[in-house]
């Protein structure tokens, strides 16, 4: 796959989850987003409301990083963040759940954030697939895509069990066969590594070291 600089960033959620980061950060997250041509930044839910430039999606997390939080929590933060001007909302769901099979409640918490989560603005739906078998990861993928998510996320990019991987992309994509986006997310710091999660079916990146990745050099960080 060949791909200009421009057309990479269009794939980018520019995005800035540390706990330490400030206000100030934030605006240079956006500034610099808006540089590179990304098509969103994503911020923590406390930092909302930010003021972003005309062309430039708002992202936010909910029940960020764990998942462990009760889906009333989660569906009342994302209600929060859409009314506070976010377009994109990315939730973690009980990863425990999906690992033990029960993935009628990944499927009931994923409803109830969607329920928060109005029509016109994204639902993405974070798996943390490093953490999960294959067969939880198809799971979880199908339990998300009935509740109406709009995409399927690999990573919150903070589990110790690592962020994404070609395979999980793959096997994620070829679960929602192109009704669902599917977001790599979580380690990612390289040119050839976005390439590689685009072509294995990745239809948004989560990158936090966005310019260097654009700029074909390793970028650091664990996001």
């Amino acid at each position: 796959m060949t791909l200009t600089r421009a057309e990479l960033a269009r794939y980018v959620d520019h995005t800035l989850l540390k706990p330490e980061s400030t206000p100030a950060d934030v605006e240079a997250l956006i500034a610099e987003g808006a540089s590179l041509g990304v098509f969103s930044v994503c911020v923590s839910p406390s930092m909302l409301p930010v003021t972003t430039p005309e062309g430039l999606a708002v992202a936010t997390v909910c029940g960020f990083p764990s998942g462990k939080h009760h889906s009333s929590v989660k569906a009342a933060e994302a209600a929060l963040s859409i009314e506070q001007g976010a377009d994109e909302v990315d939730m973690v769901i009980d990863i425990a759940a999906a690992l033990a099979g029960d993935f009628d409640a990944v499927q009931a918490d994923v409803a109830a954030v969607r329920a928060a989560v109005p029509e016109g603005k994204v639902l993405k739906v974070i798996i943390e697939s490093a953490a999960l078998t294959d067969e939880a990861i198809v799971g979880a993928c199908r339990a998300s895509e009935a509740a109406g998510a709009d995409f399927v996320k690999t990573s919150t990019g903070f589990h110790p069990a690592g962020g994404a991987s070609v395979e999980a992309v793959r096997l994620m994509a070829e679960t929602v066969g192109g009704r669902l986006g599917v977001k790599a997310s979580g380690g990612i710091r390289t040119w050839d590594a976005a390439v590689a999660m685009i072509e294995a079916g990745a239809t948004r990146l989560g990158l936090s070291g966005t310019a260097a990745v654009l700029d074909g050099s390793e970028a650091t960080g664990s996001y």
